[in-house]
């Protein structure tokens, strides 16, 4: 099943709480993303009704395996699209930006070609020093 944009978001937002926190709650999501918690338990409900995370009885928000990997992904792409779009000189924050808009229409053939390209700039740059 297809997953938008937005819930694309969510799923990274959600493992990047993970990480720094260890664990997360819908209100966690809410304040990082300055969103209502309304806003947040529709797009939590959706989610879950597509296989992508679950609430334990203690409101703690889990990753499926599905959601696991859907959120890495998300995040392998938008890490790698920053330092690719830096590395050719767009400023860290602009590249950002970009980068999170990037990541979700871009197609896996060309995501992998500029990681190949990216290897290789960062190959070559160790080289150099």
């Amino acid at each position: 099943m297809s997953i938008q944009e937005s819930g694309e978001n969510y799923l990274e937002t959600i493992l990047i709480l993970m990480r720094r926190n260890g664990e997360v709650r819908s209100i966690d999501i809410a304040n990082e993303l300055n969103y209502t918690k309304a806003s947040v338990s529709k797009a939590m409900k959706q989610l879950r009704e597509n296989g992508y995370a679950v609430v334990d009885p203690n409101g703690k928000i889990h990753f499926t395996e599905k959601g696991l990997e859907r959120a890495e992904s998300i995040y392998e792409r938008h890490q790698l699209l920053s330092r690719y779009l830096v590395s050719i000189g767009v400023e860290a924050s602009v590249a950002k930006e970009d980068a999170c808009r990037i990541e979700h229409v871009i197609s896996e053939e060309t995501f992998q070609r500029i990681k190949e390209a990216n290897e290789r700039l960062e190959d070559r740059e160790e080289v150099e020093d």
